[in-house]
């Protein structure tokens, strides 16, 4: 691959919107692959309508409810929910050619691992982002801030991919870094879903109004002092200080404060959260690797009692 210019994004909730209808408006070939039927016909009928951040407009672009009969992209961005990974992208297998680059930009961990047995480890990348967005209705979304994304080599170090796809990313709107640890920064990013994500869930509370209870602050503070532990036992270098500042720049000004997380909205909607993949996680790697978890596990507990009003108790 010499010069991606091709994009389908698989899954065109907030944030597949955002980073698709961002990188059209900035000439790029895009097509946005969701089987919400109103969304995709909105988008295919008056363009995706932006909101917030830049201003209000319509960007023109592709959007169909599948991958069936898309050729081959250049770049495949993955956003759908981490629930849905390995039958989304299996369903998808036709647009992974043998120049096709996989990067994921989901919430928690796994995520690359499960793409790379369906796809192959040699075209995955991880990906994450600073971004916030949310759909306003079908066809709609907002744009809260102008924040930088970051990309990177599932096996560290640099590499001439990453450095092509992000300067392109770069120069069609999208501000995207390479990273020389994605594994290392996912984890960052990590620390600020396992704090905040279920308690704003849990008590179906915005962000802000989660770390303005002393008694939530204390137990997100508590879940990411447990997932540090975790991660150094699984050879990382990460400090509980830095990871509270990591939270501490996403709630922040321009951050996400106002928002209530996407765990909650799945809550809300009666959907099955990503818990699995975040807190579920944790507790995973910390059973593996002998690290006690109870905050995490009781969060783990506590989101899977509310699905089990909607998904069943052995869902």
């Amino acid at each position: 691959m010499t010069h991606p210019h091709k994009l389908y994004v698989l899954g065109a909730g907030a944030m597949g919107s955002l980073f698709g209808g961002l990188l059209a408006e900035g000439g790029m070939d895009v097509t946005l692959i969701d089987p919400w039927k109103e969304h995709v016909d909105q988008i295919q009928k008056s363009g995706l309508k932006m909101v917030g951040y830049g201003g209000e407009r319509f960007i023109p672009l592709n959007a169909v409810p599948s991958a069936s009969g898309l050729p081959p992209a250049d770049i495949v961005f993955v956003q759908c929910k981490a629930t849905h990974s390995r039958s989304a992208m299996t369903d998808s297998i036709g647009i992974v050619g043998t120049e096709t680059t996989v990067i994921s930009f989901q919430n928690g961990l796994g995520n690359e691992e499960i793409l790379a047995g369906i796809v192959g480890a040699d075209k995955v990348l991880g990906g994450l982002t600073a971004q916030g967005a949310s759909i306003e209705g079908p066809g709609a979304v907002c744009n809260y801030a102008e924040l930088p994304s970051w990309i990177g080599e599932m096996a560290d170090g640099e590499s001439q991919r990453v450095t092509k796809i992000s300067t392109l990313l770069s120069a069609h709107g999208l501000p995207t870094f390479a990273s020389e640890n994605i594994r290392l920064d996912i984890w960052k990013k990590l620390m600020a879903n396992v704090g905040i994500s279920a308690p704003s869930g849990i008590g179906n509370l915005k962000i802000h109004e989660v770390m303005a209870l002393p008694e939530m602050k204390a137990t997100v503070y508590a879940a990411i002092d447990e997932a540090v532990t975790v991660s150094k036992a699984i050879g990382l270098n990460l400090n509980s200080e830095d990871a509270r500042d990591v939270l501490a720049k996403i709630i922040g000004p321009g951050g996400s404060g106002e928002n209530k997380t996407s765990l909650c909205n799945d809550l809300l909607n009666k959907r099955p959260s990503e818990i699995d993949f975040i807190n579920g996680a944790i507790v995973k790697l910390g059973t593996e690797h002998g690290v006690a978890t109870p905050v995490n596990a009781t969060l783990v507990a506590a989101v899977k009692a509310i699905e089990s009003h909607f998904i069943g108790a052995n869902t």
